[in-house]
């Protein structure tokens, strides 16, 4: 939903999508987001393939295939992208651009902050050339969605968001305090299969997955909007 909202947007200019483990191993998320780069027909965006395991070497023990699918996109086995990711890693990509375009780049992180801890390893000045980073993670009062303690995407990598954190004055973090107010109904994601445009009948098919995961788990009869409510965080300003 995010990705697809940064696209259908004219107010920003996305120029690349880097990738990297949480609700699906980083491959799968490359495939995922060249599929949508296929989608929105901007298969002029880059993807750029990211960290498969942590900054230590640890691969992420629990991927969250029970609330988005084996597949990322609800079960629902979209085609196969035809379109392979750009050379290079992430890291690489997010201090090409951020010299290419300095003080103007901001990052989207919807995942564990792996690449960006590996691409100030590359280039300590990054924070400086960067206008900010907005980060979809944590917990703060309020309990994580992993344990009471901890948020997926900073317990995928908590060695990376410590280096981000303590590295990065311009970062805005979006939590689950935050998150955890913004909520979908049901009955519009499956109101947008026929008025939802261009990608709503999409949207609403990847999204049934994760409303019945919630409705089992929470018995609630709609979705929290983490990555758009970030984005949306990050439009904002």
């Amino acid at each position: 939903m995010a990705i697809l909202a940064a696209f259908n947007t004219d107010e920003i200019e996305v120029v690349g999508l880097t990738t990297i483990y949480g609700n699906v191993p980083t491959t799968m998320a490359t495939r995922n987001a060249l599929f949508l780069t296929e989608l929105a027909d901007r298969a002029d965006v880059p993807v750029i393939e990211g960290a498969h395991r942590s900054i230590r070497g640890v691969q992420k023990e629990r991927i969250a295939d029970f609330v988005h699918g084996n597949d990322g996109f609800g079960n629902t086995y979209q085609p196969l992208p035809k379109g392979t990711p750009a050379q290079g890693s992430a890291a690489e990509f997010i201090v090409q651009k951020a010299n290419e375009f300095p003080g103007q780049v901001t990052v989207l992180t919807l995942a564990a902050l792996t690449n960006m801890a590996l691409a100030f390893h590359l280039d300590h000045q990054l924070p400086s050339k960067l206008n900010r980073i907005v980060i979809l993670g944590g917990a703060f009062n309020i309990n994580g969605n992993v344990n009471p303690a901890a948020e997926a995407n900073i317990y995928g990598d908590p060695d990376s968001a410590n280096i981000v954190f303590n590295s990065f004055p311009n970062c805005d973090v979006v939590g689950l305090d935050v998150t955890h107010r913004c909520l979908l109904q049901r009955d519009v994601l499956l109101h947008l299969n026929g008025n939802g445009g261009r990608f709503g009948p999409f949207i609403s098919s990847i999204s049934q997955f994760y409303c019945d995961y919630y409705n089992t788990s929470y018995g609630m009869d709609a979705v929290h909007m983490h990555d758009p409510t970030a984005f949306a965080a990050g439009k904002s300003r």
